[in-house]
């Protein structure tokens, strides 16, 4: 089932609304569907970055000072 398109009002700076028209032009698109395409794409990498949050929460907490000494004393700093 597909839902019913919402209408919203952007504003885009004028470099990057001739871009996305000549973009849509190019690509046989509308505006409309390259900005769903890009929202959509930026939503879902939010959502890997949230995964990735929250596996890395789990990971034990090494305070910097620690890290710096351990790279110190490996001759890497």
């Amino acid at each position: 089932m597909k839902l019913a398109q919402k209408r919203a009002t952007v504003y885009f700076d004028p470099h990057i609304h001739r871009a996305l028209r000549l973009k849509a032009a190019e690509s046989d698109s509308s505006v409309s569907e390259i900005v769903n395409d890009a929202v959509r794409q930026a939503l879902a990498e939010d959502a890997k970055d949230l995964v990735a949050f929250d596996e890395r929460a789990r990971e034990p907490r090494i305070p910097l000072e620690e890290v710096l000494r351990d790279m110190k004393r490996r001759g890497q700093l």
